[in-house]
């Protein structure tokens, strides 16, 4: 185990929606592949408490941890990159932080004085980020910061960070930019200056990043590299290019690639290697798969597929492991009204999932799905409110007791 915690931290610019919690679990996976043990926590900035109330079109899933916690679906992709069981204290949002010095406050703990963000609120802040580790079991703690520099709520999280990065010492921290190259088709240009304003940006807050993660749809020539090194103050080979690929688990051989694992490593004094033959031979498996299943995804948000992202991602580690491409067909329960829609909707499929939900919109919908999938003898999965809809199928159709019901129609619609 390392002598000192080491820490990374990503951070966002230009826009979000970048893939920064993907670009954090990969870089965990590097980590993990080398022998170290690995962590990482998710900070959002927004007030909520937790993104468990908050609008799946907005949000996408919630994911559910073992101890109950609601949380960002990023800490899903945490588990899946890095195998560590998360926690409560893997994500924190600006109304957890503000809730705990508000209550202190109110019992007196900070003697009368006059609270302030600078020092209360970044204090916490950096108490969240080690309590990741506290007690010690991990040799590095990833900190991702939801939302894009420059964004006022994000403030707070930033003048903690470069806190901590002063308190720890130069080799005991990495920052990761991931930030925009955007690809100008009427010039043919990659462009640059989004970057290099982001970074400026970064650096009037008192940070300055160790390696630029580029999200491009084009692939970095060497003068584009060069100038991005030259002006946002990095090593040419620290500015590390993200094009898009068909599995974000090629993410991590993607930085691999680019030697960014031993990089970080290296500054952190941290003497190993990344072994990522298991994920060469995963995505071997993914990419050349000997069979094909069509599975319907009944639900209301389809229109989002984040709001399922953990199921999705099932599907690929379950298709993997069954040499099997798992081909899911959308279907928006609301359009069911009947017997001949369920028809028309679940043909050459060979299963059927229903997801969690609450509220009535699309629930009738649901239920015909589960009373198709029965009366056609189709492998179900209902999950939650999926599995209720099954059951009250049940109950009606085939019991006939035609008022059952579920509770969780009577909940508020999202």
């Amino acid at each position: 185990m390392a002598k000192q915690t080491k820490y990374i931290f990503v951070l966002g610019g230009v826009i979000s929606g970048l893939g920064k919690g993907i670009a954090a679990a990969s870089i965990g996976y590097l980590l993990k592949s080398a022998g170290l043990k690995v962590s990482i926590i998710k900070l959002d900035p927004y007030l909520n408490v937790d993104p468990g109330t908050m609008n799946p079109y907005q949000h996408g899933e919630v994911f559910v941890l073992d101890d109950g916690s609601e949380t960002d679906l990023d800490l899903g992709h945490y588990e899946r990159f890095i195998g560590v069981e998360m926690s409560k204290a893997n994500n924190a949002t600006t109304g957890q932080i503000y809730s705990t010095v508000l209550e202190r406050e109110r019992k007196g703990d900070y003697l009368g004085a006059t609270i302030q963000v600078i020092p209360h609120i970044t204090d916490e802040i950096i108490n969240r980020i080690r309590a990741v580790n506290r007690p010690r079991k991990f040799d590095v703690v990833i900190c991702e910061v939801g939302g894009t520099v420059g964004d006022i709520e994000s403030l707070p999280f930033l003048e903690a960070i470069r806190q901590l990065s002063l308190e720890v010492g130069y080799h005991n921290h990495v920052l990761v930019h991931v930030t925009l190259v955007p690809y100008i088709k009427a010039s043919e240009e990659l462009k640059t200056k989004p970057t290099q304003h982001s970074v400026m940006k970064l650096r009037e807050i008192g940070l300055t990043p160790d390696f630029i993660f580029c999200r491009t749809e084009r692939k970095l020539t060497k003068s584009v590299r060069d100038k991005l090194a030259l002006f946002c103050n990095v090593f040419p080979d620290h500015v590390i290019e993200g094009l898009d690929v068909p599995s974000i688990y090629e993410v991590p051989l993607i930085l691999h690639k680019q030697k960014m694992g031993q990089a970080i490593m290296e500054r952190m004094e941290l003497a190993s290697e990344p072994n990522i033959d298991y994920l060469e031979n995963f995505i071997q498996h993914f990419k050349n798969p000997r069979h094909k299943v069509n599975i319907a995804m009944c639900g209301k948000y389809t229109e989002l597929p984040d709001a399922y992202k953990s199921i999705l991602e099932a599907f690929v580690h379950s298709g993997v492991e069954n040499d099997t491409s798992v081909n899911v067909k959308w279907v928006n329960t609301e359009k069911i009204h009947n017997d001949s829609d369920a028809a028309k909707a679940f043909k050459n499929i060979h299963g059927i999932l229903i997801p969690g939900g609450f509220g009535t919109r699309g629930s009738q919908g649901k239920i015909l799905t589960s009373k198709y999938a029965r009366e056609n003898n189709i492998p179900f999965l209902g999950i939650c409110l999926g599995l209720q809809c099954a059951v009250i199928d049940f109950a009606r159709n085939v019991c006939g007791l035609e008022g059952a019901n579920s509770t969780e129609f009577n909940r508020r619609t999202k």
